[in-house]
């Protein structure tokens, strides 16, 4: 999948990868896609949580290798 931006919050556990994620698509246009890869099992949950909270869409998300990889775009 395409994206505009990408996040490394591998090793972050909760709220960090939220926090990063939210900053960074504060720098990003509507429409734009941010790809996140975070290792935190809780990542999953939360990133639902933060998408249905703030409107932005969770195109895709997947486990591999205890890695987690979103792809959110901003609303």
């Amino acid at each position: 999948m395409n994206f505009d931006k990408e996040l490394d919050a591998r090793g972050l556990n909760c709220p960090l990868p939220i926090l990063r994620a939210k900053k960074a698509l504060t720098d990003m246009k509507p429409g734009e896609v941010l790809r996140i890869v975070a290792t935190d099992p809780g990542s999953v949950k939360d990133f639902e949580a933060f998408c249905k909270q703030t409107g932005h869409e969770l195109l895709s998300q997947a486990a591999a290798e205890k890695e987690f990889t979103f792809f959110m775009k901003r609303k």
